[in-house]
C-alpha cells in the first residue's frame, strides 16, 4: 500500500470502473492518473472484503470503506513469471516479436504484470543461463548449419580386414536444432554436394539459407568479408532455390549452432559406436540414423521440448517443399 492512501473519491471510482463499467486495471489507471499496480492493490482489498459489485452492497458507507480499507492488509502477490523457454521458442516463429509476447503475457495476468522493459531485462538474464547457440534466435525454416565432425569412424573391409576411415557430416536447423548426420568417404566436393541433397530429402524440404563452414568444398576462397562459393556447390543450391551464407573465419557466432550440433553428434552418436565394427558405409549410416532418431526425440532440458517436436512445430511448416528428382542436373 502506498504511504499516502488515495482519496475516497478515487477509491469509489476504482470500484465503479472495475465492477460497474468493467474496465481493466490499466484502463482504470489511465482514467484516474494512477498506476495499474495501485489499482490492483485496492481491487485485491475489495475482493478480500467481499466487495465484487457496483453499486456497493448495503452498509458500505464512506466511514466503513475508509476504516476497512485502511485496516485490511493486502496479501501481496508476486507477478507471474513468464515461461522463458516458451517465449524463446515463440520468437522463432516469423513475425512474432518480444513486444507481442509481452502484450499477451499482460492479457493473461491482468492482476499484475511486469513492465515491458523489465520483461525484456528478465528475458536477457534468462538467455545468459543458456548455451551460446541457444542465445541466438533463428527464424523457422531460415537457416541450416552444416559442418563436419573432427573424429572419423572406421569401416572394415570384410574381405581384406583393411580399415578405411569415414567422415561424418552434420546439419542442424537453426530454429528447432533438429539434427541430421551421415557418413561419407571424404569431404570432397561430390560427397559434400550429395550429402546436402540427401539431407534436403530427409528433411522433406529446403531452408532459405545454408550456412557452411569455410571448407574447400563450400568455398573456393575463404575470406572474412566476401568468400567465394564453389561454383558446383552454388549450382546445386540454385537448383533447390537456396541461398548460401558461408561462416566467416574467426567468427564463432556465425557457426555456433553447427559447432554445438557437431559436439552433440560426437558425444551422442560417435561415442556410442566407438566399439562397434562396421563392414560397410551403409551399415554405419543405418546405425547413425537409429541414434539420430533417439537424439531428436530426446527432451532438451532447458526448453522442455525435443528437437523433433520443435521441428514439427517450427521448421517443417516453414521449409520450401520440393519435388525430388532422382538425379541432379549436370554439375560443372
Amino acid at each position: 500500500m502506498p504511504t499516502v492512501p488515495i482519496s475516497m473519491r478515487k477509491l469509489k471510482e476504482i470500484l465503479r470502473l472495475k465492477y460497474g463499467v468493467g474496465l481493466s486495471h490499466r484502463q482504470i489507471g489511465r482514467s484516474l492518473a494512477i498506476s495499474p499496480s495501485v489499482v490492483s492493490r485496492y481491487a485485491n482489498r475489495a475482493a478480500q472484503l467481499g466487495i465484487k459489485q457496483w453499486p456497493l452492497p448495503t452498509g458500505w458507507d464512506d466511514t466503513k470503506l475508509k476504516h476497512a480499507f485502511l485496516q485490511t492488509q493486502v496479501k501481496m502477490k508476486k507477478h507471474s513469471l513468464p515461461d522463458w523457454a516458451t517465449v524463446h521458442r515463440e520468437l522463432r516463429n516469423k513475425c512474432v516479436t518480444l513486444q507481442l509476447l509481452w502484450e499477451e503475457y499482460c492479457e493473461r495476468n491482468p492482476g499484475g504484470f511486469y513492465s515491458y522493459n523489465h520483461y525484456c531485462r528478465m528475458y536477457r538474464e534468462w538467455l545468459k543461463t543458456t548455451s551460446p547457440s541457444m542465445r541466438q534466435v533463428h527464424k523457422a525454416g531460415e537457416k541450416l548449419f552444416v559442418d563436419y565432425c573432427g573424429p572419423t569412424v572406421g569401416v572394415t573391409d570384410p574381405e581384406t580386414g583393411e580399415i578405411r576411415t569415414a567422415q561424418v557430416i552434420v546439419a542442424v536447423l537453426g530454429a528447432s536444432s533438429y539434427t541430421w548426420a551421415e557418413a561419407t568417404w571424404s569431404q570432397q566436393l561430390e560427397d559434400w554436394v550429395m550429402s546436402h541433397v540427401r539431407c534436403f530429402q530427409w528433411l522433406g524440404g529446403v531452408p532459405e539459407l545454408v550456412v557452411p563452414d569455410n571448407l574447400k568444398s563450400a568455398t573456393s576462397r575463404a575470406c572474412k568479408y566476401d568468400p567465394d562459393v564453389n561454383p558446383t556447390y552454388q549450382q546445386m543450391l540454385e537448383h533447390y532455390n537456396v541461398a548460401v551464407l558461408p561462416a566467416r573465419p574467426r567468427k564463432p557466432k556465425d557457426k555456433a549452432k553447427a559447432e554445438v550440433g557437431v559436439q552433440v553428434v560426437e558425444r551422442w552418436i560417435m561415442a556410442r559406436i566407438r566399439h562397434e565394427i562396421f563392414y560397410s558405409l551403409a551399415s554405419l549410416n543405418q546405425r547413425i540414423r537409429e541414434l539420430l532418431e533417439r537424439l531428436n526425440n530426446k527432451i532438451m532440458q532447458k526448453l522442455g521440448y525435443s528437437r523433433a517436436e520443435l521441428f514439427i512445430q517450427l521448421d517443417k511448416p516453414a521449409l520450401q517443399l520440393k519435388k525430388w528428382a532422382p538425379t541432379l542436373p549436370i554439375l560443372a
